[in-house]
């Protein structure tokens, strides 16, 4: 005969995992702030462009692992590691790199908050009537070009959206494609950054990333913004006809 005294045990367990997440995260942002910078990527140069030139793939996978653990446990230092990337690996490669380390990470956190809170969150709101009956119906139908949106605008933070979708319940592979897909355009401006990081060390300054907020880059973003809103007031204007 099963025990049912072991069921709230199985319920807390699922919540491990989001729960370390959390844990590490606050740890991180009052241990790591003063390290995962561009001055220590400074200090570092000649040590990481010599282990390059003499160990790539070893480099490109340490850079990954740990550029998944700065994004799964929402560590500070992403918009470095992007800017590293491009830096050590130049524009396409560090692009790749940055897009598929940035996604994984972004998967682990997503599957970690939807196994635990995500579930129970999710199960509530279908449960639910009226007006969050509505709005999950709404985001079911237009799953893709909301999590396009998430990743497309500049504003929202990148732990926001992966944590998000989790907690209401969106589709793993719409997640997936969304993410991979939707961070390229950010990926390729902080890649493109770090391409010509060196002679910015060299000049003795420090990486203006409020590049991504002037009007040719941001420009273009706000267009994809539109064009990945636009199948929401299609339906939108659709169903008014309807009504």
């Amino acid at each position: 005969m099963q025990d049912m005294t072991d069921t709230p045990n199985r319920g807390l367990t699922r919540h491990i995992p989001l729960i370390v997440i959390a844990a590490v995260a606050v740890i991180g942002s009052l241990t790591l702030g003063d390290y995962l910078t561009f001055e220590t990527l400074r200090a570092n140069r000649e040590a990481l462009l010599a282990f390059r030139d003499d160990n790539l793939i070893g480099l490109a996978a340490g850079f990954v692992a740990a550029y998944v653990t700065i994004v799964a446990f929402s560590l500070p230092g992403a918009a470095v590691a992007s800017v590293t990337g491009g830096f050590l690996f130049g524009l396409a490669a560090g692009t790749a790199l940055n897009v598929t380390s940035a996604t994984i990470g972004a998967c682990a956190i997503f599957l970690a908050a939807r196994w635990g809170l995500g579930a129970t969150l999710s199960a509530r709101l279908e449960a639910s009537e009226g007006t969050v009956k509505r709005l999950k119906e709404g985001l079911r139908e237009n799953e893709i070009s909301v999590l396009f949106l998430l990743r497309l605008v500049p504003a929202v933070p990148f732990f926001v959206a992966n944590l998000l979708p989790a907690l209401v319940g969106v589709k793993f592979r719409n997640f997936l494609l969304t993410t991979a897909l939707g961070i390229i355009p950010g990926a390729i401006v902080f890649t493109s950054i770090g391409v010509g990081l060196g002679e910015v060390f060299d000049r003795g300054e420090t990486p203006d990333l409020s590049l991504l907020w002037e009007p040719h880059i941001l420009g273009p973003i706000l267009g994809l913004c539109a064009l990945a809103a636009l199948p929401i007031l299609i339906k939108a204007v659709r169903g008014k006809k309807e009504i």
